[in-house]
């Protein structure tokens, strides 16, 4: 029987992450390109403008938004957010509240996340898009659009849900831009 753990003087160094994310030339693509799946189509492009993890989109009820905000509790934080309603998301939630009463979900997809991840690879290859994504990346297109339109990463974090600032400045590594206008923004001689 052990009394103690015998790895608790050992550490391992985590690589660099690498998140894959869309430009808005990708997820305009997207946009016009026919998916299998309506509905996962809607859930994958709402998702890139409102930021919600994959339980939380689908865990969304039509209820759940008020006055162009979503107010839902996040599966993973159990916290309870508040978040605006872009006008790209608004539109799909409008389409998608059709016919469908107060309490029903905005998202209906019944199939599992690797039936899922597969359709989204071939609606992103069929819009000649060359990355791996995942419905995962939709919620890395978020934070990355909001880094590189200006927004600080205090807000980014607070609409992402993080409850630690380090988490999101995962996002702010991939912004090669950010970096090139610092420079820029040096005075000349």
């Amino acid at each position: 029987m052990l009394y103690h753990n015998p790895a608790r003087n050992i550490s391992v160094k985590k690589g660099e992450t690498r998140r894959t994310y869309l430009t808005k030339e990708e997820i305009i693509k997207l946009y016009n390109t026919e998916c299998e799946n309506k509905e996962l189509k809607n859930a994958f492009i709402f998702a890139c403008y409102a930021g919600l993890r994959f339980s939380d989109i689908f865990n969304l009820k039509i209820n759940n938004v008020q006055n162009g905000s979503i107010i839902f509790k996040q599966k993973k934080t159990k916290q309870v957010e508040k978040l605006k309603l872009h006008p790209v998301a608004n539109k799909i939630f409008q389409e998608q509240k059709k016919n469908k009463a107060a309490d029903s979900y905005v998202f209906i997809i019944k199939y599992c996340a690797d039936k899922i991840n597969r359709i989204i690879r071939n609606w992103v290859e069929k819009a000649g898009i060359e990355k791996h994504v995942t419905f995962h990346v939709a919620r890395h297109t978020f934070a990355t659009l909001l880094l590189t339109y200006d927004v600080d990463i205090y807000t980014v974090s607070k609409l992402l849900g993080h409850k630690d600032l380090k988490t999101t400045e995962i996002y702010a590594k991939l912004i090669d831009k950010k970096r090139d206008e610092a420079i820029d923004k040096l005075p000349n001689l």
